[in-house]
């Protein structure tokens, strides 16, 4: 809500919304008149780090990212809000400071495609502590990552505080699974360490799949003791129809 004018007030109206100021200037009872705003700052802030490359089924994480970024995007223009976008990894690769209109998403979507970054690790700490600082009104800020990195408890809750903060979890289904295949050699995308290790070990196999469901359970319990709404879309969903039923929920 924000101030439009003030009018004479009337019997019924609410004191506490007495313009004293006004009154005093017009020798008479005065009472502010507020309109809705409802024109929305849409921040995207986009992981580029070098686990986005992984993907298994229809893509990497990084087109996945690319995708949902875009029907974002797309979908604040035709609400006329304006749009940004942060572009990090263990760095801050770009910022575009939000704006409206067609041509500027267009420019927020080629810049999410045709990005070269110059990091490969993930430091989820520093975005959002660049979103903790960006001015101006309460933004809508999506935060898309597999949210494979460092996440320090005060950034994240003072970005949850100053904006209304939505992570939006990009997994790949072969994420939670290891095949059996024998001897496989392994590369951390991020840190280009390989380690070579057994997958027809069952033992293995579900000590590894434990451990990524319980780094997912616990990071979600962070999300909730914040209030933050959140949104996990997989290699095997239909991104349009879960944003649907998101929003929809929301």
């Amino acid at each position: 809500m924000t101030y439009s004018e003030a009018r004479p007030y009337q019997p019924g109206d609410d004191v506490r919304f007495i313009d004293w100021n006004a009154s005093a200037r017009m020798n008479d009872a005065f009472v502010k008149v507020f309109t809705e705003e409802r024109e929305m700052t849409v921040m995207l802030a986009v992981d580029l780090s070098g686990s986005q490359r992984f993907g298994t089924q229809g893509g990497s994480k990084a087109e996945r990212v690319a995708e949902v970024a875009a029907l974002l995007a797309f979908s604040a223009i035709q609400n006329g809000d304006r749009v940004g976008l942060l572009l990090f990894t263990d760095r801050i690769e770009a910022f575009v400071p939000p704006k409206k209109g067609r041509g500027h998403v267009m420019r927020v979507v080629t810049q999410i495609l045709d990005a070269k970054p110059e990091g490969r690790g993930t430091d989820l700490s520093l975005a959002l502590d660049k979103i903790a600082r960006l001015g101006g009104r309460r933004a809508v800020t999506f935060v898309l990552s597999d949210f494979m990195g460092e996440m320090k408890e005060r950034s994240l809750a003072l970005a949850a505080n100053k904006h209304d903060l939505i992570p939006v979890e990009i997994v790949d289904s072969r994420e939670l699974e290891i095949p059996d295949v024998g001897l496989a050699l392994l590369e951390d995308l991020e840190t280009g360490e390989l380690v070579e290790v057994d997958t027809s070990d069952p033992a293995f196999r579900e000590a590894y799949r434990q451990s990524f469901l319980d780094e997912r359970k616990a990071r979600a319990a962070r999300f909730r003791r914040h209030r933050l709404d959140t949104l996990v879309i997989d290699s095997e969903t239909d991104a349009v129809e879960a944003l649907g039923d998101f929003f929809r929920a929301r």
